[in-house]
């Protein structure tokens, strides 16, 4: 089977991940979901890291995860998720009834509060395995939502999560993005559009291929060819500005 697919047929039981910080929380659930035809519980984890992890080794359905977490909340964690493929469902499990909006607005499908209900959950379930369904067959995932704070970076069955602020530019190659970070070089499967959108304020386009962490532009050079380039405080190489550019980058340098 290939990676990151699911098992065919419909009597294969759904994976779910448990993402809770509070271990009763995570055992009422696993209790409630022992009573559940056509489940399987992959992987309990404690925070929104591990969240993200266990969803890139197990390929979960559905992920039932708690909103106020150590580190990664589960509202960011929901975010990161839109961009897996296969894309699993959400829902929410929360003592707070305060975070309803901020949760559909990062497309969770139910939003249960705690001491969650065993109905509320068998209801939860179903609406999941349909939108699953309906996702397997090739309906488009939406978009929206607030801005990360980290890029995922998938890595055969694992992931990096690379914090934005360490970014130093993003370049387009084919169908990825490479990201250039403190820390190196990973490739991520987003648009670099998509990219612009979410974190315009952050990076400025250099070219159709790449866009530039502000607070990395030093300078702008123009070579003996002709060609402007960007220097970039922590850069190897110059990169090359396309003309289109040019008289924007430049007044973004004189602001800098």
């Amino acid at each position: 089977m290939p990676a990151g697919s699911r098992p065919a047929g419909p009597d294969a039981p759904v994976k779910i991940v448990i993402a809770d910080d509070e271990p009763l929380a995570r055992e009422r659930l696993r209790t409630l979901l022992a009573d559940e035809p056509g489940v399987e519980v992959v992987a309990e984890v404690g925070d929104g890291h591990e969240a993200l992890h266990a969803c890139a080794a197990h390929d979960p359905e559905l992920v039932l995860l708690d909103i106020a977490m150590p580190g990664i909340d589960g509202l960011e964690v929901a975010r990161h998720l839109r961009a897996f493929e296969p894309r699993p469902v959400v829902v929410f499990c929360t003592a707070y009834d305060a975070h309803a909006l901020s949760a559909f607005d990062a497309e969770a499908v139910d939003y249960l509060v705690k001491p969650v209900r065993p109905e509320r959950l068998a209801s939860a379930l179903q609406r999941a395995r349909a939108l699953s369904a309906a996702r397997h067959a090739g309906e488009a995932p939406g978009g929206g939502g607030k801005r990360r704070t980290h890029l995922c970076a998938r890595l055969r069955g694992s992931l990096r999560l690379i914090p934005v602020d360490d970014v130093r530019y993003l370049q387009a190659e084919e169908k990825y993005v490479v990201v250039h970070h403190a820390r190196g070089e990973d490739l991520i499967e987003e648009s670099l559009k998509s990219l612009e959108d979410e974190f315009g304020d952050r990076f400025v386009r250099i070219h159709r291929n790449c866009l530039v962490a502000r607070h990395e532009l030093v300078e702008l050079k123009r070579g003996l060819d002709g060609h402007v380039h960007a220097i970039l405080r922590h850069g190897d190489r110059p990169l090359e500005v396309s003309r289109r550019c040019v008289s924007q980058l430049r007044e973004t340098v004189r602001q800098l």
